[in-house]
């Protein structure tokens, strides 16, 4: 199903979930964390995502997010999850990137002056757990899938 909303898309799945894309930007031994200011709430950080698009798989979209959104781009890896949020119906795939490009200025800091930071794992976990409790399960799945041997099928997370 698809539905139109002024400026972008919305791409739903059959169930009625918006679907969504996300990544977790890492630097090379996923110590740190590349998180973003809200284009909402200025002093808020969030992990870069959004919308998938007509004809864009999810991996596709998370690249083109965090492109749009941090200026980014990198290695995409593997996927962590499909994170679901029953309260606002959409479903976010959430992937793994090994960042190796970083603009000085990027489309979003231009034209809504959205910022990025490097956060250690941990320090951006406490920060989230308060303002964005999905966003700190990805990091969360993160930090289980970097421990877990077994990386296997990734599985859907409901979290509201």
């Amino acid at each position: 199903m698809v539905k139109d909303k002024p400026n972008s898309t919305r791409i739903y799945d059959e169930e009625g979930y918006r679907k969504r894309a996300a990544c977790i930007c890492v630097n090379g031994d996923e110590s740190e964390v590349l998180l973003v200011s809200s284009s909402k709430e200025p002093d808020r950080w969030i992990v870069p995502g959004g919308g998938v698009e007509p004809n864009e798989d999810p991996k596709g979209a998370a690249a083109r997010e965090v492109w749009e959104e941090a200026g980014v781009r990198g290695q995409l890896g593997r996927c962590l999850g499909i994170f679901e949020n029953e309260e606002r119906r959409h479903r976010t795939a959430v992937y793994v990137l090994l960042v190796n490009e970083e603009l000085e200025e990027w489309d979003d800091s231009k034209n809504i002056g959205r910022k990025r930071k490097w956060f250690r794992i941990k320090d951006a976990i406490e920060l989230l757990s308060e303002t964005k409790p999905l966003h700190y399960v990805y990091l969360q799945s993160l930090l289980k899938a970097t421990s877990d041997s077994d990386k296997g099928r990734p599985d859907t997370v409901n979290s509201s």
